[in-house]
């Protein structure tokens, strides 16, 4: 590759949809690792990977609206090569021997963090790819009928959250435990964690990219 055909793969990506590609791959696998802690919000309680997660729902669709569906649809999928990734470096950091001298308390706690079953791993997979998919797709669908972007990214981002829910806590813990009282919990705290958190993440999102394109 010469340097004139360089030059014009390196402009092809506007810089606003390169950054915002660069934050949504940081933010898929960790996700699941934040996901260890249940956190308390007032009388709400959800694990704390939906942060971001809730990021990347904001960010697929804010880069639905500013370079389109078909973008969007690739990011998400691409997004999949991290994630992976960083399942299999988990598997196989939990295989290799530990040092003695490691602080006895993170010795402890490292492989409950790190490690999860077969199935909230396969289930963590099956629910990004479902959700984050279907959040695109309401997002693009709603455009012109729902108002702004904030508007559409909000009810996109309440219905694929309760499809996420559904998937990942089914797959995760169905003939294992109850979970009526846990899906509807997990629901209602993630439709209301969409309101409070998506509508601005979109806004941003869409700023950087549009300020970022025109530099």
């Amino acid at each position: 590759m010469n340097d004139t055909t360089a030059t014009a793969s390196y402009h092809s990506v506007p810089r606003g949809l390169f950054l915002l590609a660069i934050f949504y791959g940081g933010m898929v696998p960790l996700g699941g690792f934040l996901g260890a802690k249940q956190v308390a919000l007032g009388p709400l309680a959800v694990e704390a990977g939906i942060f971001p997660f809730l990021s990347l729902v904001a960010m697929s669709s804010a880069v639905a609206e500013a370079y389109g569906k078909p973008t969007a649809d690739r990011l998400v999928r691409f997004g999949f090569i991290p994630l992976v990734v960083a399942i299999l470096l988990a598997l196989l950091v939990l295989q290799l021997p530990t040092d003695p001298g490691m602080y006895p308390p993170a010795k402890e706690a490292f492989p409950i963090i790190v490690g999860q079953s077969w199935r909230m791993m396969a289930a963590g997979v099956i629910a990004y790819g479902v959700s984050v998919t279907l959040n695109i797709w309401l997002f693009d669908r709603l455009r012109g009928t729902a108002g702004n972007a904030s508007i559409r990214g909000f009810i996109a981002a309440a219905l694929s959250q309760i499809v996420d829910t559904l998937i990942f806590i089914t797959v995760s813990f169905y003939g294992v435990r109850p979970i009526g009282d846990l899906l509807l919990g997990q629901m209602l705290a993630k439709v209301v964690l969409s309101l409070v958190l998506v509508p601005p993440l979109i806004a941003l999102g869409v700023a950087i990219a549009r300020r970022f394109d025109r530099a």
